[in-house]
């Protein structure tokens, strides 16, 4: 399944400066208390490239961006692009080993943090350059970000459309996380189809919960630079659903994008205390979505419409979205403009319409390949298309659905075993709030079902009663034959279930 491609565009750099000249300076970010307007943040962008250079970062030069939401993190990643470096960012919430990591298999020459996480940051950096925001320093060796910007503008230095923009690392669950190289064109591409997937006159008011430093918050980022009208962000340092509904409610918020963790976690909110009638629209990608949330939010939030994409970090965040002429329930929506999609089986056949196989993707949005490791681009980039390693289908209408990872699944007795078959069924429970399936080993069936789950307040429900409502709805090849109640789901620092540490709690 295709759809004609975009235009071919400039550099990011470039992009940014036809925005601010086709919308001209206007209200555009809001955080924590105080309003940015667009030329505001150009031009401190364009000091800040000036006091990157006087650091000595040059063109193709990576720069670790460590920061919890804020300005600067946008400020910093327009520097840079304006500079001709590439952006490094990582999560805060990495541990100095993975920093480290990262410092040293990016060659990077510097780091820019803020003071809680520099000490952190500064010990992984060894010699590298640390610029701190919102700190004091009498000390010229260690400048501040705000001494960077107080010198003249630079000029654009621009960079061709298959020049690396950015470098993010994976989480690592299968091993040391690698570098994933974005070029201009592919992220330029994917923030292009975003805008245009979520493009409605007058629906100009957002509310971003989303880490920056993550590859979904960097594409939608990136999609402001294709807005068609003057637009204007709220942007949380970190989500928390209380939060989220006040300052959806206080600044009349239109749209959003969320990972489903955070759907379920607004869904423990008094919704309906609330007038968060001017909300129209939630983007949710990042992991599968459960219908039964996506409905939930709906209902308690009437006139909202939740819509599922996909997408993964090797596709500049995305492959596919609902089309603006219909959605369907279940499914990630079609692919969007100059990205195909195909499912392939085991040995790599296209396999026809309604079959489970990997899906395979083709288009501009592609990462270029993964930094400094070869073999890896070799076994996920084959002919220029894309291994995802996650299973689904296409519908005869060209809609995708997404079933689960490949290194997910669970065989039992020989019958392969899906996670989210069995976390949806347990999430139509109407007591059960949270769910993640695992597989463990098991002598007599090659790998059990254990589901963990999460309970509604005054539940009564005990594991027996969920194994038998699953048993209802599940064949007995895919039911879990073992339920522990938990507190909480564990989730990866992008609040993905963090199945990896199930896992390690199962075969404990």
């Amino acid at each position: 399944m295709s759809t004609p491609a975009l235009a071919s565009p400039g550099s990011l750099a470039r992009r940014a400066e036809q925005a601010l000249e086709r919308l001209g300076d206007h209200r555009s970010l809001f955080f924590e208390g105080t309003w940015h307007s667009s030329g505001e943040l150009a031009g401190r962008a364009r000091r800040a490239a000036a006091g990157l250079v006087s650091l000595g970062v040059r063109p193709g030069d990576r720069v670790v961006l460590c920061m919890a939401n804020c300005p600067e993190v946008g400020i910093a990643s327009a520097a840079l692009w304006r500079a001709g470096a590439v952006v490094t960012p990582v999560l805060f919430l990495l541990t100095e080993a993975e920093l480290r990591h990262v410092f040293a298999d990016s060659g990077a020459v510097a780091a820019v943090t803020t003071p809680e996480f520099l000490p952190k940051v500064r010990a992984a950096a060894g010699r590298v350059p640390v610029v701190v925001v919102g700190a004091d320093s009498a000390d010229p060796a260690r400048p501040t970000w705000e001494q960077l910007e107080t010198g003249d503008e630079l000029p654009l230095v621009d960079r061709g459309p298959d020049h690396l923009a950015a470098l993010l690392y994976t989480g690592g669950t299968t091993g040391r996380s690698k570098g994933v190289a974005l070029t201009h064109a592919g992220l330029d591409a994917a923030g292009e189809a975003a805008a245009l997937a979520g493009r409605a006159p007058g629906r100009t008011r957002s509310l971003l919960p989303l880490p920056l430093a993550h590859v979904y918050g960097l594409m939608v980022s990136v999609a402001a630079l294709h807005a068609q009208e003057p637009s204007e962000a709220v942007l949380m340092r970190w989500f928390d659903p209380a939060g989220f509904v006040a300052l959806a409610e206080q600044h009349r918020s239109q749209t959003s994008a969320l990972v489903p963790s955070m759907i379920a976690l607004l869904l423990t909110q008094p919704l309906e205390e609330h007038d968060l009638s001017c909300l129209e629209r939630v983007s949710s990608g990042g992991a599968p979505l459960p219908v039964e949330l996506a409905l939930e939010l709906e209902r308690r939030v009437p006139g909202l419409e939740v819509q599922e994409g996909y997408g993964c970090t090797e596709s500049s965040a995305l492959i596919s979205a609902q089309p603006p002429d219909g959605r369907r329930l279940g499914s990630v929506g079609k692919p969007v403009p100059g990205v195909s999609v195909r499912i392939a089986g085991p040995t790599g056949q296209t396999l026809p319409t309604g079959q489970d196989g990997e899906i395979c993707v083709r288009g501009p949005v592609l990462m270029t390949g993964y930094w400094r490791a070869p073999q890896a681009t070799a076994e996920t980039l084959r002919d220029g298309e894309l291994r995802t390693g996650d299973v689904g289908h296409l519908d005869e209408d060209g809609y995708l659905y997404v079933v689960d990872r490949i290194k997910d699944l669970i065989v039992r007795n020989g019958f392969n075993v899906y996670p989210r078959d069995v976390e949806d069924v347990l999430l139509a429970h109407p007591q059960i709030t949270g769910a993640a399936v695992v597989g463990r080993p098991d002598p007599l069936t090659g790998e059990e079902v254990v589901a963990f789950v999460t309970l509604a307040a005054g539940s009564t429900l005990h594991p027996e009663d969920v194994v038998a409502h699953a048993r209802k709805h599940l064949s007995p090849t895919k039911y879990p034959r073992e339920v522990r109640i938990v507190d909480a789901i564990p989730l990866t620092s992008v609040m993905k279930t963090d199945r990896k540490a199930l896992r390690a709690q199962v075969r404990a």
